[in-house]
């Protein structure tokens, strides 16, 4: 508007001359022109300005977006994984049960009352014909035949009746563990990682109740018993990998059910906690390997061989050590050396306890992990004392049954343990 007056007007007096209209109509000329510019490079900075602001902001929604989508595979609401910390718990619970029934049944010889094994089971005799029928079986087998030709009707239905419970309560820990993980995998209550673990969980628990029938069959078989001092009982192989893969499937549960429930803390690493962890795993390995010899003392009797302590004949070392050809077949045949084994193992397992319960008091770690220390520290000196009361009580099924508990007993809170060495945090010195 103001360049419209200025170009109507025909001069204007400036320092006594007049400025002609050709120079106004340039001055207009290049106001307009400078207009133009101006309002260009304004409309490109406010352009991209907006398409930076725009861009950033679908970034960040984009981000926000994946962030949240990869929490919901990772991360649990707080209920579903007390639900699922719970469950494995139970199922911990569950075999820990089998494998103290499992010692009882062993203990008590009933083991090979059952001559035959449907893997979805059978109810119990119903009458006194049905378990006419049942010790009419067992009379075609080995164990009657060289060792309970006298055996009572009420003395078997004892050890029919401990088998037959041993067996239910296994298939009782299989549906105990599909029917929640059914549910739990329907609802989305399982991280990526567990759904990983599930399928290996259900193999083992599956490949134990085979492992089992297994075992009984090495029992029931006549040609492991054609020589005249043979003994009907099942294979000490056998019996082990049966024991083994249990305690490898409770501290599994164990382990993955601490992780839901209590998370381990996160502790800064110094030489002294390092050195705490590594001496942790290295007491749960001695530990396992104590449970696991255990299951060779049993399937020999080898704890009826030396009963006394700490010596073995009057000896530190048994003069019949090595009595077997060849020499390695005693590590799993010999029962003087399975029992020399099983000692030597209980006694390493009681010093590294302590040397990790020393190393404890000078490391800084979560409360949590004490309270562990302390515990592991208490149960192997009442391991200790119920092995030895073992031994000198001639095997006693109250106590020999007390002491298989107490090695998973302890086998637990050394996981527990590692459990709470986990989230070690390193920082560089």
């Amino acid at each position: 508007m103001i360049l419209s007056k200025l170009c109507t007007l025909p001069a204007y007096g400036l320092g006594g001359k007049y400025m002609s209209l050709q120079f106004v109509n340039s001055l207009k000329s290049g106001l307009q022109s400078s207009a133009k510019l101006s309002f260009a490079r304004t409309t490109k900075v406010q352009e991209s300005t907006l398409k930076n602001v725009f861009n950033g902001g679908v970034a960040r929604a984009l981000r926000q977006a994946s962030s949240s989508a990869a929490s919901t595979t990772t991360e649990l609401a707080p209920s579903a994984r007390k639900a699922v910390g719970y469950w494995l718990m139970g199922c911990t619970g569950m075999v820990f049960g089998a494998v103290m029934l499992g010692g009882v049944t062993r203990l008590t010889e009933s083991g090979l009352s059952m001559v035959d094994w449907k893997l979805l089971g059978r109810s119990w005799p119903q009458s006194e014909i049905e378990w006419q029928a049942e010790l009419e079986k067992y009379r075609h087998y080995p164990e009657f035949q060289l060792k309970n030709k006298d055996i009572t009707m009420s003395d078997f239905k004892f050890i029919w009746l401990m088998e037959y419970g041993h067996r239910m309560w296994g298939r009782l820990i299989g549906a105990t563990f599909a029917l929640p993980a059914v549910y739990f995998w329907t609802k989305g209550y399982f991280t990526k990682s567990m759904r990983r673990r599930v399928p290996i969980f259900g193999s083992l628990i599956l490949l134990q109740g085979l492992m089992g029938w297994y075992m009984v069959k090495s029992g029931l078989d006549h040609k492991n018993f054609e020589g005249p001092s043979d003994v009907p009982r099942v294979s000490q192989y056998r019996l082990a990998a049966h024991l083994g893969a249990a305690l490898v499937l409770a501290t599994l549960f164990l382990y993955n059910g601490l992780d839901h429930l209590i998370p381990a803390q996160v502790v800064k690493v110094t030489s002294s906690v390092r050195r705490v962890r590594i001496m942790a795993h290295v007491c749960k390995g001695f530990i396992f390997l104590a449970a696991f010899s255990g299951a060779f003392v049993a399937g020999l009797d080898a704890g009826l061989t030396y009963n006394e302590f700490p010596l073995m004949g009057g000896r530190l070392v048994p003069t019949d050590l090595l009595a077997y050809e060849p020499k390695l077949s005693n590590v799993t045949e010999n029962p003087t050396t399975v029992q020399f084994n099983h000692r030597m193992l209980g006694m390493t397992v009681f010093a590294l306890v302590h040397g990790l319960w020393f190393a404890t008091r000078k490391a800084k770690l979560p409360p949590r992990a004490y309270t562990a220390a302390n515990a592991m520290l208490a149960m192997t000196y009442l391991q200790l004392t119920l092995g030895i009361a073992t031994l000198l009580l001639y095997v006693p099924t109250p106590v020999a049954a007390s002491h298989q508990t107490g090695a998973l007993t302890l086998l637990s809170l050394a996981v527990w343990m590692t459990h709470e060495c986990k989230l070690l945090k390193y920082v560089p010195k």
